[in-house]
C-alpha cells in the first residue's frame, strides 16, 4: 500500500505541475433528514450513509479531478476526494498512468497502470466516478466504491464502429492486480448498503460490533476492513467485454477473481485474504435521446479463514429508469440484494437481504450549478443483528436536498 500511495502522489504531482494540466472539480452540499438507525459508518446497523445523529447540512462530495498529457502517448490521472464523515478525510480514490498510442491499425488499444475502478458500471459515468442519475448509488456500486479498486495493470483493445463502417463497437478488457484481498468483508458481516461514499486509498472502514468476532475462531479479525491491503502475495485478475450499438445500447460483462488465499492473515492489521469472485452484467438502453434504462446484475461468492470457515454467496440487481426534460432529470431505481450463508459456523450467521427504492430530481441551473431532491426507502434483514441485541428486520428512509457546483 505504501508503494501505491507513493505512485498516487507522483501522479498527482505530474497532473498538477504539468504544463498542460487540466484541473476540474465538484463540490456537493447536502441537507439530510435521516432515520434513527445509526449508520454503518458510525458502527451501527443502518445501511445509509447518514443517520439522525449526524444529519443536517453536510459536505457530501468534494472532488478534484486531475489530468495531464505527459507525452503524445502517456497521460496521468488522479481523483482527490474530501469527506467530513465519518471523520474529516482528504485522500486519493484513483491515481493511474495511461498509455494510449497513436496507431494506424483499425483496432485501438490502451493500458492503465496504478489504482482505478474496473469499468463494470454504467451507473457512474460522471466526474470522480459519481452517478449522473441518483445521488445515492445502487447497492452493487455502493459496494464497488467501498471495497473494489484495481491496483495493477489493465489492458483494453477496441474495435471502433467507425473504423469498420459498422453500427457495433466492441472492446476486450483484461487486468491483473494485487491488493483488494479483504474485499468481501463488508458483504459478509454487514451486507450490502446504499450510499455514495467512496473509500480512499489507505482508508479503513469500520462496521458494527459483530458478536462472532469475539469467538476463538475469529478473534484475530479486526472490527474494520482495509479493503485495498495485500495479504497473501497472490495476483488477482478480471476480464471484461463491452458492446456498444450506435451509442444507443451498451452492454458490459465482467468476471472478477481476486484469487485470495482464505487462510492467509495479517496479524498486525487483523485482515484476512478473502477469496472473492463474481460475474457482473450491466446494460444501458436509450429508448429516446431523453429516456434511458440501466440494469445491472452481480452474482458471486466470498470466503475466508481456514477451511473456508466463513463462506457466503452474494447477489444483487437494480433497474434504473431516467428521463430528461430540458434542464430537469428524473430518475427512479429499484434495488434488490442478498447474502446467503453457506458455511457450518452457526455462531457466525451471515445471511442478509433487502430491497430499496430511490427517486431523484435534478435541475441544472447553469453549466456550473445544479440542485436536486432525493428520497429513498429500504427494508433489510440480517441474521447477525440479533446477537447484537438489535432487530433483525429494519425499515429506513431518508430525504436529501442537494446543491452542486462544478469548476
Amino acid at each position: 500500500m505504501n508503494s501505491l500511495l507513493g505512485l498516487a502522489v507522483v501522479i498527482c504531482l505530474l497532473s498538477v505541475f504539468s504544463a498542460n494540466a487540466q484541473v476540474k472539480g465538484l463540490l456537493q452540499v447536502r441537507a439530510v433528514q435521516a432515520d434513527s438507525q445509526l449508520s454503518w459508518q458510525e458502527g451501527g446497523i443502518g445501511l445509509y450513509r447518514h443517520d439522525a445523529a449526524n444529519q443536517g447540512v453536510v459536505l457530501s462530495q468534494g472532488i478534484i479531478d486531475l489530468s495531464a498529457d505527459i507525452s503524445s502517448s502517456w497521460s496521468a490521472h488522479a481523483v482527490v476526494n474530501l469527506y467530513q464523515d465519518p471523520k474529516s478525510t482528504l485522500g486519493v480514490s484513483q491515481a493511474y498512468l495511461q498509455y494510449k498510442p497513436l496507431v494506424r491499425s483499425d483496432y485501438k488499444w490502451h493500458i492503465k497502470v496504478g489504482g482505478f475502478y474496473p469499468q463494470l458500471s454504467l451507473e457512474n459515468p460522471d466526474m470522480g466516478w459519481l452517478s449522473a442519475y441518483n445521488y445515492t448509488n445502487s447497492a452493487i456500486n455502493s459496494w464497488v466504491g467501498e471495497e473494489l479498486r484495481t491496483l495493477g495493470v489493465e489492458a483494453t483493445i477496441k474495435r471502433p464502429a467507425r473504423n469498420f463502417n459498422s453500427a457495433h463497437s466492441f472492446s476486450l478488457v483484461g487486468a491483473t492486480f494485487k491488493g483488494n484481498d479483504p474485499a468481501g468483508t463488508l458483504l459478509a458481516w454487514r451486507g450490502f448498503a446504499l450510499h455514495d461514499r467512496q473509500t480512499t486509498l489507505n482508508e479503513a472502514l469500520a462496521f458494527a460490533p459483530v458478536a462472532s468476532l469475539n469467538t476463538p475462531q475469529l478473534q484475530f479479525q479486526a472490527n474494520q476492513v482495509l479493503p485495498f491491503e495485500e495479504v497473501d502475495g497472490r495476483f488477482g485478475y478480471y476480464v471484461g467485454g463491452h458492446w456498444d450499438y450506435l451509442k444507443k445500447s451498451q452492454l458490459r460483462v465482467y468476471y472478477y477473481d481476486n484469487n485470495g488465499d482464505p487462510g492467509a492473515l495479517n496479524y498486525n492489521t487483523g485482515q484476512y485474504a478473502w477469496d472473492t469472485r463474481f460475474l457482473s452484467v450491466a446494460w444501458l438502453n436509450k429508448f429516446t435521446p431523453k429516456t434511458r434504462l440501466i440494469i445491472q446484475i452481480m452474482s458471486g461468492g466470498t470466503a475466508m479463514g481456514q477451511n473456508r470457515g466463513v463462506d457466503t454467496r452474494f447477489y444483487s440487481h437494480f433497474a434504473l429508469l431516467s428521463h430528461k426534460i430540458k434542464r430537469h432529470r428524473f430518475s427512479v431505481r429499484y434495488d434488490y440484494f442478498e447474502v446467503t450463508d453457506k458455511d457450518d459456523w452457526k455462531f457466525d450467521p451471515n445471511a442478509s437481504h433487502g430491497e430499496g427504492l430511490t427517486a431523484t430530481w435534478r435541475y441544472q441551473l447553469t453549466p456550473q450549478w445544479q440542485i436536486g431532491v432525493e428520497g429513498s426507502a429500504l427494508h433489510s434483514q440480517a441474521d447477525n443483528r440479533v446477537a447484537m441485541n438489535k432487530a433483525s428486520r429494519i425499515s429506513q428512509q431518508q430525504i436529501a436536498l442537494n446543491a452542486q457546483f462544478r469548476f
